[in-house]
């Protein structure tokens, strides 16, 4: 399997010339980088006008191995190949480096480029990306794969402190500008600078088994009070700014930079106009430990979710219902030591029995999610306030009181990440607050919540815990993520009041009066909802599947051999069809076909050999077996392959009045080109039903060609802004523009 690293942007602030001088002093050997033994000139080449200068270098690396692996290879020394392209009038430098020492058993690959900041010219930006393809060591591809994460990693750091220093360096010979490279006279400062053979080379020798990286960020651009906020948002729109990284996400470890770089720029290639804030992003890579694709999957089902239910537009649609404003003893309460909203929940005094059978439980979630939402939002503002992510690392204590059996809640170092603290109040809890339904409730929002508001828990400070909470925990305890659980305390009795209690996490001047402090509490006090205020079961279903249907998308199953379609009937000639789906399950290939007379009613189909009828009734077949396409239908569009995980929105002008249709057929992968027998993965997969499964979401809608160009305008107006930047995309939201085509008078505009 191939490793990849892409940097964030590091920007100096000092000029390309500046940081050319810097960078060339690193070689021929540079006493900061002791894995760095020695390098010779393989080749040289130079302009006439001194413009472009291309060296190629061999680099000799001392790997910090472990010395039976280096017996075992028979090597003591691991030798590099480095091209630098440095083309002052562009004022640029390439490099590119790989491996010569077991090209056939690892192959490292590694492209760095320096540019000038496109915003000022006078800072320089450095980028880099790598690659690790391990495809045999002696039995040791494990071991070799790790020392060579961490020596990239730890090489990377050693980078940006190096140009630093030789910056510093010039900086004490009196050399503080170099001029530019001028076609008319030969500059005298870089002509006596790429004379010197032995400078002109890079840290990007230092690859993947021996790095000596140039991952450079200047600690100034961030450090200095008041220096200017340009370069945080400077480079372009795809980039990530490691200033702004630091500023604004947190210290992260190279490897995580990566992650969250690649994973963004898979969101943008599949989730064109969509993209997730970065911070979100974020929280679900750190949920799961930054595994690329485990990460990658929760957060495409998250932002599914939240594109079915409208999640984006929670807060300015949802109302609390009367009766939760007077009985859900919940509410936000400052902010505790570390700048964290303090959401205060008290629990001990909240009928969960009457609310859940005054409300339902799809209220109740909703009322949940609005908290979360809402959270998210006093997060973003804290950041800004404090002028950092509020997060922090720490070693949390075991519990203050053991209750039960829950010595299991590790004092591991724990990361936090724009985050919030939840003090819960148990005084009150007893076995009513374990009615059933109260509790099916309770978990199905913990469900709900921890799939997608992974990270967004500081701490959770639980107080005045009775007898009976260890048979609460014991209930809910599966359905809490284990990182989650490690960020709980848990107080028996007044223990919270002692020494490493509440006054350690929240100031003294804004404890509740209910726990003894001086502040007045304005969280409802609860008590018993009464019971005339109690609805039927039936109300209550009808309400419910209210709540989770309400949603202008729908879903569809795909088949193997039963495709999903849609139809369409158009009056008018010159409409618009536009829509928006999302690739929940496998991979599809999208089409749009038009027919002049109306296909049979849908019909509901099986999968057939399988005899097995689709779940949900979701699979519905329009055309049918007799048609034949060019005499009873013809296709308008160009069949499009779209993979999990993409979304898609896109429109189509229609040329005639009749009967379109839109349908999702499943992807056949290409049988192998070198040979007719069949390959033993698709063998597998004709055997499982499951792998010939596809779903997709989908909202389509008809607009006037009028209509259209209004709504396209009002985007360019107005733009598409969401809570998440993600998810949701209404119809007046999608293309900029249509044109028509001069052959068809059709036209499509699909993004992905």
């Amino acid at each position: 399997m191939v490793q990849k690293y892409q940097s964030p942007v590091r920007v100096y602030k000092h000029p390309f010339e500046l940081v050319m001088a810097a960078y060339e002093r690193r070689f021929p050997t540079c006493p900061l980088i002791p894995m760095f033994v020695d390098s010779d000139t393989v080749s040289e080449f130079k302009s006439e006008d001194g413009a472009v200068h291309v060296i190629e270098r061999r680099c000799k690396l001392d790997v910090d191995a472990p010395r039976l692996l280096k017996r075992i290879a028979g090597v003591d020394y691991v030798y590099f190949v480095q091209k630098n392209s440095l083309n002052r009038r562009e004022r640029t430098l390439q490099i590119e480096a790989h491996n010569e020492t077991f090209s056939s058993r690892v192959i490292i690959k590694e492209f760095c480029c320096y540019t000038v900041h496109p915003e000022n010219e006078d800072w320089t930006c450095f980028e880099q990306s790598a690659s690790l393809d391990i495809k045999s060591f002696f039995g040791f591809e494990s071991t070799v794969e790790k020392i060579a994460m961490k020596q990239y990693a730890g090489s990377i750091k050693k980078g940006k402190e190096i140009i630093e220093y030789y910056l510093k360096e010039l900086e004490d010979e009196g050399v503080a500008f170099i001029p530019r490279w001028s076609p008319a006279v030969a500059p005298p400062a870089p002509v006596s600078i790429a004379a010197q053979p032995e400078h002109p080379v890079s840290a990007a020798i230092s690859i993947p088994a021996a790095c000596a990286k140039e991952s450079h960020s200047s600690k100034e651009a961030l450090g200095a009070p008041g220096s200017p906020a340009e370069p945080l948002t400077g480079t372009p729109d795809d980039k990530l700014d490691a200033d702004y990284i630091k500023r604004y996400l947190g210290d992260l470890m190279p490897l995580q930079e990566s992650c969250l770089i690649r994973l963004r720029q898979w969101l943008q290639e599949t989730h064109k106009g969509k993209i997730p804030k970065d911070e979100h992003i974020l929280r679900f890579l750190r949920a799961r430990d930054f595994n690329m694709d485990k990460a990658r999957e929760i957060l495409c089902q998250s932002l599914t979710w939240r594109k079915q239910h409208q999640v984006d537009y929670l807060l300015e649609t949802w109302s609390s219902p009367q009766v939760l404003q007077d009985y859900y003893t919940g509410g936000w309460h400052h902010h505790d030591k570390d700048g964290r909203p303090l959401y205060v929940l008290r629990l001990g005094q909240m009928d969960t029995k009457g609310l859940v059978r005054a409300l339902g439980e799809e209220s109740l979630l909703r009322h949940v999610l609005s908290i979360n939402e809402e959270g998210l939002r006093r997060c973003e503002e804290n950041t800004k306030v404090f002028g950092r992510p509020i997060r922090y690392v720490e070693h949390l204590p075991l519990l203050h009181q053991t209750v039960g059996s829950f010595r299991d809640l590790n004092p591991d170092p724990v990361c936090f990440l724009s985050s919030w603290t939840c003090l819960v109040d148990l005084e009150g809890l007893n076995m009513r607050h374990l009615w059933r339904p109260g509790v099916k409730a309770l978990l199905r929002i913990i469900e709900v919540v921890e799939a997608n508001y992974p990270e967004t828990l500081g701490r959770l400070l639980i107080l005045r815990a009775p007898r009976v909470f260890p048979v609460l925990w014991t209930l809910v305890s599966p359905f809490i993520d284990e990182n989650t659980r490690k960020k709980f305390l848990i107080y028996a009795g007044n223990d919270y009041q002692g020494p490493g209690g509440l006054v350690d996490y929240i100031d003294k001047e804004i404890i509740p009066d209910f726990l003894g402090g001086d502040c007045m509490c304005e969280v409802p006090e609860g008590g018993v909802v009464p019971k005339a205020l109690y609805r039927t079961a039936e109300e209550l279903e009808t309400e419910d599947i209210r709540l989770w249907t309400d949603t202008i998308y729908q879903s569809g199953s795909v088949f193997k051999g039963s495709p999903h379609e849609l139809l369409i009937e158009i009056i008018d000639a010159s409409s618009v069809i536009t829509w928006d789906f999302d690739v929940c399950k496998g991979d599809i290939v999208f089409n749009i076909f038009h027919s002049k007379r109306a296909p049979q009613p849908p019909k509901k189909d099986t999968l057939g050999a399988h005899s097995i009828t689709s779940p949900g009734g979701n699979n519905v077949q329009l055309i049918d077996k007799s048609w034949q396409l060019g005499l009873d239908y013809s296709m308008v569009e160009s069949p499009l392959i779209c993979k999990e995980g993409e979304s898609v929105q896109g429109s189509h002008v229609t040329r005639w009045p009749g009967f379109y249709i839109l349908q999702w057929k499943f992807h056949n992968m290409p049988a192998c080109a070198t040979t007719s027998l069949p390959r033993v993965d698709d063998v597998l997969a004709t055997l499982q039903v499951s792998s010939h499964k596809c779903k997709v979401m989908y909202y389509t809608e008809v607009l006037g060609s009028e209509d259209f160009r209004n709504a396209c305008y009002d985007v360019e107006s107005l733009g598409s802004m969401t809570s998440l930047e993600s998810s949701h995309s209404g119809f007046s939201q999608l293309s900029a523009a249509t044109t028509s085509s001069s052959q068809s008078h059709c036209s499509s505009m699909i993004s992905r």
